[in-house]
């Protein structure tokens, strides 16, 4: 699945992912391939990404929204 995390200033990460875990509001939850289109609020926090080639990367986010959509997400931070 794909993966964007886009700031006001730039784009942090865009690529293929399989697995995508994040902070959200009433706590942590993970993203997997074929997960259903969502929409919701995030805190605080770290968001962890499981790119294609197995490796495990974090980004540190201050707030945000996420979309997810046919196998595509979008998350829009802070």
């Amino acid at each position: 699945m794909k993966l964007e995390i886009i700031t006001p200033s730039s784009t942090l990460f865009s690529g293929d992912v399989t697995l995508v875990q994040l902070p959200g509001i009433d706590g942590l939850f993970e993203i997997l391939k074929s997960h259903a289109p969502l929409v919701s609020a995030l805190k605080e926090g770290r968001v962890k990404v499981e790119d294609a080639q197995g490796q495990t990367q974090y980004f540190d986010i201050r707030g945000g929204v996420v979309e997810v959509s046919h196998d595509k997400i979008l998350l829009l931070a802070e």
